[in-house]
């Protein structure tokens, strides 16, 4: 069930590209990110107590819960505006499929950073991001792969949605899901809104030209994929989820072949077969030892 609402997840995003896109033909990066947050941070805050109704749930309100769910969400909401904010302007100066596979390569990146606090994953985890890297390689890669100053920016970002994910990873067992999700956006908004004040000039008529793109981004993208990571990642191998996450970059390509008709090549099917071939490598169970 957690894989699955990681899929629907990477699902939402893939088909929130055409959003991003759009939105910044009308609004500076620190301006969306800062309207998308706020919104996914707006659309929580009345499902926090229905869910707690129709669940039954009273939260942890004592002392210790408060500061881990405090602590989590500034920690996330860093990690999420930095990563949006270097994602968005660094695909103002690269190619599309360049900066999809550049911010993938976090499959890579999640495994490493782990490797630090203690999270390694087994031999087959590796075969499994080896196998995807390769398959985003073919679906998004084309012509030399030479590093200038958009792609170093989408780098920090797949840096810091590595961070993100194992931040997630460590605070989702010990909070609630959709409050932690919900504190997150409201920071990123506020660290989207500094840079917003600080280095563009937002206007009125330029958000109402953009509110279609400003919505989806920011109640789909945000307010439900966001937090459908936060509450299908717990408990879950953080080299997993961020596999199943990557699965972003072949439903991106997906919908733009089913829903607008665009061709794909063989490499490109290639590239999606190996994809989904190392993250079924992931999924299955590890071979049990026999004891004595």
């Amino acid at each position: 069930m957690k894989s699955l609402t990681l899929i629907l997840t990477a699902l939402i995003w893939g088909a929130a590209f055409v959003a991003q896109s759009v939105g910044m033909d009308y609004l500076g990066p620190f301006t969306f990110n800062a309207a998308r947050f706020f919104i996914g941070g707006l659309v929580l805050l009345p499902v926090i107590p229905l869910l707690d109704r129709l669940g039954g749930h009273t939260p942890d309100k004592s002392p210790a819960a408060r500061r881990a769910l405090v602590r989590g969400g500034l920690l996330c909401g860093l990690a999420l505006g930095a990563a949006s904010t270097a994602q968005q302007f660094g695909v103002q100066y690269t190619t599309v499929g360049k900066a999809g596979f550049i911010t993938a390569l976090y499959i890579v990146l999640v495994p490493l950073l782990g490797a630090f606090v203690g999270r390694r994953p087994a031999g087959r985890i590796w075969g499994s991001v080896a196998l995807a890297v390769v398959g985003l390689y073919l679906l998004c890669m084309e012509g030399s792969f030479r590093l200038g100053l958009g792609d170093l920016l989408v780098l920090g970002c797949s840096v810091l949605f590595a961070v993100h994910i194992l931040i997630i990873d460590r605070f989702s067992p010990l909070v609630d899901g959709v409050r932690l999700s919900c504190l997150q956006f409201f920071v990123a908004a506020a660290v989207s809104a500094v840079g917003m004040l600080a280095f563009e000039q937002p206007t009125l008529p330029a958000l109402t030209a953009a509110w279609a793109p400003v919505l989806y981004a920011g109640v789909l993208s945000s307010g439900v994929g966001y937090t459908l990571q936060v509450v299908g990642q717990k408990g879950m191998d953080p080299t997993v989820a961020s596999l199943l996450l990557s699965l972003e970059s072949v439903f991106s390509v997906l919908a733009g072949w089913v829903l607008l008709h665009q061709s794909m090549s063989g490499r490109e099917l290639a590239g999606c077969a190996l994809m989904f071939a190392g993250i079924l490598l992931a999924q299955l169970p590890a071979r049990r030892t026999k004891t004595a």
